[in-house]
């Protein structure tokens, strides 16, 4: 609970900064910024957890994470922000490279139903996925920043902070975060026995959203304040990330600091991640953030958390 309480300020001052930057840079810009500071604590706790042989933990965390971004965080950012404009060119990009993503990790998912899931060929097949999502990554993330570049360049507003103090507080707030979330992922097991609910679940949604916590509170933060447009791309962006970015980058670096980790997700948890990319697609296709439509993400996600404890 301390940590939790501790996670607050950070989330504010998260939030603060990436809105400070956004000012420089752009929403799109601003949006990469913020999910690319509040994803480097989830790639760290990832590696604490490979470290300590928790490998359905790192993978339903991961699973977690894509999820509730794109139907949590997008929708309670809609419901802070109520009826505003969207990009939804960028963000459509980045939903169907999430469902792209989740289309490719079928090639490690499917041999891992039968049999062993923690086998070492797995982890082989992984190798190549994880290369092909990362180059994904790279192409998407440089095409996203060239749409925002001519775009998006304007005077930032008087009293904003600079860029280089927006960026350096992000650093500050992130490393915070990251120790945070350590100190919490490490009570979690304890928490999990004394509530009775199993190392799944715990991990898919208690650790999926403590990881981010951070992160998502920003948005909402920032979503709050009027700029539906930055609240949004930080959620979408920060799934895109996550499926695109940390699960290979935790796959690839899993080796160095205990065994490989392979991509073998449950049935359960591509279905999910799945589904809900398809479904906030339709959410945001038309350009249009409206708050019965943040009502209904969020709807969805606690229908997914269901799904997930079913399982």
């Amino acid at each position: 609970m301390l940590s939790a309480i501790a996670l607050m300020p950070l989330a504010w001052l998260i939030g603060e900064a990436t809105e400070h930057a956004a000012e420089h840079t752009g929403p799109g810009v601003g949006g990469f910024l913020n999910a690319s500071f509040g994803n480097a604590p989830e790639l760290i706790i990832a590696l604490f957890a490979v470290a300590g042989g928790l490998p359905a933990v790192v993978r339903g965390s991961l699973t977690g994470s894509v999820v509730s971004n794109i139907l949590l965080v997008l929708g309670a950012a809609m419901i802070a922000g109520g009826d505003g404009k969207l990009d939804a060119r960028s963000l459509r990009w980045q939903l169907a490279a999430v469902f792209g993503s989740v289309a490719l990790l079928l090639v490690v998912a499917v041999p891992s139903w039968h049999g062993r899931p923690e086998r070492h060929e797995l982890y082989l097949i992984s190798i190549p996925v994880s290369i092909v999502l990362l180059l994904a990554y790279v192409v998407i993330t440089v095409r996203n920043l060239r749409i925002h570049r001519s775009a998006e360049r304007q005077e930032a507003a008087h009293g904003a902070w600079s860029l280089k103090k927006s960026l350096l507080l992000l650093g500050v707030a992130t490393l915070a975060t990251a120790f945070v979330s350590e100190t919490l992922v490490h009570s979690l097991d304890h928490f999990g026995k004394a509530v009775g609910l199993n190392e799944f679940f715990i991990a898919v949604v208690i650790v999926a959203i403590v990881g981010n916590a951070a992160e998502h509170g920003g948005a909402v933060v920032i979503a709050h304040r009027g700029n539906t447009t930055l609240a949004t791309e930080i959620a979408v962006t920060s799934s895109m990330q996550v499926a695109l970015f940390v699960i290979p980058a935790v796959c690839l670096l899993s080796v160095l600091v205990g065994r490989g980790l392979p991509l073998s997700f449950r049935m359960v948890e591509i279905f999910v991640m799945a589904a809900s990319a398809a479904f906030a697609t339709l959410v945001i296709w038309d350009g249009r953030s409206r708050r019965w439509e943040g009502f209904l993400l969020v709807g969805v996600y606690v229908l997914a958390v269901g799904v997930f404890f079913f399982s």
